[in-house]
């Protein structure tokens, strides 16, 4: 029996509404390192870089998910108890509203006079008919009429919409916290990079098609709408700051039977005005630059790689990255010879030179003036080792291990070319831009939206509507008179219910030939009904 009544007290502390506030709040608190702190689902390298920089405090905040906010243990059981707790608190409120539309008014206190606002009058008249006309004139009131002994009392209440207000209010965030976690579990969002101005696009067949993919907990990536992009062009328009204002994609891209056909459609691709295909978005998230580099072997053949590089200041646009070339095949018939005769280059680009000396920065982020300060390798780059590799930066262990050899370190602009001491002449064409997309899916953003709507929809009217009840009580007087006695009770909100109720009962007795004039009280604040 005490384990009983532990589990009922505990259940029905847990369905209070103070509990479901203060669950609320702590998942408002709780997401709040997920705004200040780097989450790897979104940005792995930057957490990191966070626990490089910070060594003591970086391990703990991982051992608590810190990076890992929305995923964690905690916030899942924090999110998982406010939904226990509003469908528990909402259940019995329910039942108990919907009892209440169908119960009449209650009958009216024994002394009405003892009400906050409470008001008499003489009318000629019969108990009955007065009743009747009084409860005609509470139109949008309930009302019920009672007969005893010859008197009549009429009982009124409006305002029930405030209560269905507040349900709908909670059952909207109970919506609401149902669609995140729906958007959560079948929604996938993923990221590529495309090279405009003739680059070879992108098609989202499968989630290895994407530079990053994040799948929701019941994705398995076999699923994904198809579609294809390519990147006709790209314009960006900045301030003389070098601050963006306006970025835009010239984008073709093909869905559904397009992709049978061979037909592209143009679309113009804007920030904030993303393409809307099968229920996936595609957003313009940010651009670059991708520097062409041709490399001319001594036997004469050539090879040319435009690779992205990332940028590293948001304002110039100054980027690094690496480009790895391979000999051309039949070269170097022994694999180990050809390994030994790859290229590597790794530096700097400006979309606008500056120059320092020799020393290479940006000072303006459009493609004015490219050039590049590079560093040339030559020897084993990795590209056989089958070890993943990244984009923007060679192995240093090559390095190290003697693998790979620098050669040379020049600084070219467009056009330009540097001869190494084998022959091998390596040229810098210039740059293309690239623009990074996310494709994401989210079954649930509509509802979330229209679970918003509702909660604001549901807050006004259960902030704009107030509770209120009145009484009357008709009792013969002389012959062919009535007195009239008028209370008022405002359940919910007091202010302005005496200017109300005064109105009111203005509005009751216009017209009714009073024979004497009504008066309006406070009565002493009694129990309320």
């Amino acid at each position: 029996m005490v384990g009983l009544a532990v589990i009922r007290n505990t259940w029905r502390s847990l369905t209070s509404m103070g509990t479901a506030l203060v669950l609320l709040f702590l998942l408002a608190l709780g997401a709040v390192p997920g705004a200040l702190l780097p989450q790897r689902n979104l940005n792995a390298s930057k957490v990191d870089e966070y626990l490089v920089q910070h060594p003591v405090l970086g391990p703990w905040l991982d051992r608590v998910q810190a990076f890992d906010v929305f995923s964690s243990f905690w916030f899942t059981a924090i999110y998982v108890l406010l939904f226990v707790s509003l469908v528990g608190c909402l259940t019995p409120r329910t039942l108990e509203h919907l009892r209440s539309l169908r119960a009449t008014p209650v009958p009216a206190p024994r002394n009405l006079a003892r009400l906050p606002k409470h008001a008499t009058a003489q009318l000629p008249g019969e108990p009955a008919a007065t009743a009747k006309t009084l409860a005609g004139r509470l139109r949008g009131w309930r009302t019920t009429i009672r007969s005893d002994d010859g008197v009549a009392e009429v009982s009124a209440e409006k305002g029930y919409l405030r209560e269905f207000g507040n349900l709908v209010f909670h059952f909207a965030l109970l919506g609401l916290l149902l669609a995140v976690a729906a958007g959560k579990m079948f929604g996938y969002e993923g990221n590529v990079i495309v090279i405009a101005d003739g680059g070879p696009g992108f098609c989202s067949a499968s989630p290895a098609a994407f530079d990053s993919f994040r799948a929701g907990n019941l994705v398995d990536g076999t699923a994904l709408h198809p579609m294809c992009i390519r990147v006709n062009g790209f314009d960006a328009h900045y301030l003389p700051s070098g601050q963006a204002t306006s970025y835009a994609a010239d984008i073709d891209y093909q869905a559904g039977a397009d992709l049978t056909s061979g037909q592209w459609r143009p679309y113009p691709l804007e920030v904030n005005h993303p393409l809307r295909l099968g229920g996936d978005r595609v957003y313009l998230q940010g651009h670059g630059y991708a520097p062409t580099f041709t490399v001319t072997f001594p036997g004469g053949q050539t090879r040319t790689a435009t690779v992205q590089w990332r940028p590293d200041s948001p304002l110039t646009l100054l980027s690094s990255g690496a480009v790895r070339i391979d000999p051309p095949a039949g070269m170097y018939p022994d694999p180990r010879e050809r390994r030994q005769h790859q290229i590597a280059i790794e530096g700097l680009f400006a979309p606008t030179k500056q120059l320092d000396g020799t020393l290479l920065s940006s000072s303006f982020p459009a493609l004015n003036d490219p050039a590049v300060a590079i560093d040339i390798y030559r020897g084993d780059a990795g590209l056989d080792t089958g070890r993943p590799q990244s984009l923007f930066n060679l192995d240093p262990r090559l390095k190290e291990q003697g693998r790979l050899t620098k050669v040379k370190r020049t600084n070219l602009t467009a056009g330009q070319q540097v001869r190494l001491d084998d022959g091998t002449v390596v040229r810098f064409d210039g740059a293309v831009p690239f623009i990074n997309l996310q494709v994401s899916h989210d079954p649930g953003q509509l509802w979330v939206l229209v679970s918003a709507m509702t909660m604001m929809a549901g807050l006004l009217v259960s902030l704009v509507v107030r509770r209120r009840r009145v009484w009357a009580r008709i009792t013969p007087a002389t012959p062919g008179t009535v007195n009239v006695e008028l209370g008022g009770l405002a359940r919910t909100d007091n202010s302005g219910w005496g200017d109300e109720f005064e109105r009111l009962t203005t509005r009751l007795l216009a017209g009714l030939d009073t024979t004497t004039q009504p008066v309006v009280t406070a009565g002493k604040e009694g129990p309320r009904t």
